[in-house]
């Protein structure tokens, strides 16, 4: 997607440098860096401190750490479970390192073995952009269709960052948003904050603004009075780990404006790569992280300085859950790349691989 006129991909391969590169999520929105992974260690920090995140672009970045790894002469099953260990929740992460394995795997000889792991990266990269573009393409249908009811803008509320920050390029949530407007549809989009790493307000509305797509960042407990007054059209989020019954992982939260949704009669899909479906199991661990992301803030300071500040008494413990899971039954659809299906086995075997 474009930042500031120029097109970025959220991780990709230099040529010319023989290095991986970058984007740091976690100095948006206020500062645009562009890192170089170029070791194993490299890619399991930026997975663990979500320098990358969102599923599509873990397992991008997890098939470039076994590539490094090799690089360095590491043994092969080592760097694979360390980089398995750094997130417990996508399933893009065990998906994208099964694959490299079973590419390198028939070969013997260690320099094709490298070079096995990096076309297999950048086709996983390639493969997550096209898809991610067909998302779209099939997304669209839903919000022309209220378009042409409404006669008027269409109002997408979204949760966290499904954008293209989510994935290698385009997105997937918002990959319909995308194409939208591209097609000339009004859109507007309720940009919830998504606490506690905040995502939406500095991941989303950076990404939209860039694009210049209308949209307003609101408080994670607004959208229940939004869509009881009739502001939301429908409901566009991602996914983590969606199982073949339909049911939906995602950040914290989703599951509230999901019970929303279906208590206002507003259409709620997630908006997933075929990738991001567990196929073997309904069961989803459930990542916890630092207390210190609720108990603490970064932002930019009156001083135009990246600061941290304490929000809570000094003794108060937290508990920091960092997704929940909705339901099929409250999923109106799943936008994959093959189309929209139903959020329930039947439907959903449709396109299993």
């Amino acid at each position: 997607m474009l930042v500031d006129g120029k097109h970025f991909r959220t991780i990709w391969f230099d040529e010319q440098d023989q290095v991986v590169r970058i984007i740091d999520q976690t100095r948006l929105p206020h500062h645009f860096k562009i890192l170089e992974l170029n070791t194993l260690e490299d890619s399991c920090f930026a997975i663990r401190t979500m320098q990358v995140r969102g599923a599509p672009l873990i397992g991008a970045t997890a098939a470039f750490g076994l590539y490094l790894a090799l690089k360095e002469d590491l043994p092969f099953e080592e760097a694979f479970n360390q980089l398995l260990a750094t997130r417990p929740t996508a399933v893009n992460l065990r998906w994208a390192l099964d694959r490299v394995a079973a590419a390198v795997e028939p070969l013997q000889d260690h320099s094709q073995r490298v070079a096995s792991t990096l076309e297999t990266a950048q086709a996983i990269c390639d493969e997550d952009a096209s898809n991610c573009t067909d998302i779209g393409r099939h997304g669209v249908s839903l919000i022309r269709d209220i378009a042409q009811a409404k006669k008027g803008p269409v109002h997408v509320l979204t949760h966290c960052n499904a954008g293209w920050l989510a994935t290698v390029d385009r997105g997937t949530a918002m990959a319909p948003v995308y194409e939208a407007v591209e097609n000339g549809i009004d859109v507007h989009v309720w940009v919830d904050e998504t606490r506690p790493r905040n995502q939406g307000a500095s991941l989303t509305a950076w990404e939209l603004y860039k694009q210049g797509i209308p949209h307003t960042v609101i408080a994670d407990n607004t959208g229940g009075h939004l869509m009881q007054n009739r502001m939301v059209d429908i409901c566009l989020v991602g996914s983590d780990r969606t199982t073949f019954r339909g049911n939906v992982c995602n950040k914290i939260g989703t599951y509230l404006k999901a019970l929303a949704a279906h208590d206002n009669g507003v259409p709620f899909y997630a908006a997933v790569p075929l990738s991001s479906i567990d196929w073997t199991s309904d069961e989803i661990p459930i990542e916890t992280r630092d207390p210190e992301e609720i108990t603490h803030i970064h932002g930019l300071n009156t001083q135009g300085m990246l600061d941290r500040v304490r929000l809570t008494p000094e003794g108060s413990t937290a508990y920091n859950v960092a997704f929940d899971i909705t339901p099929a039954r409250l999923v109106s659809g799943i936008i994959t790349e093959k189309g929209i299906f139903q959020a329930n086995e039947d439907n959903l075997a449709k396109i299993k691989p």
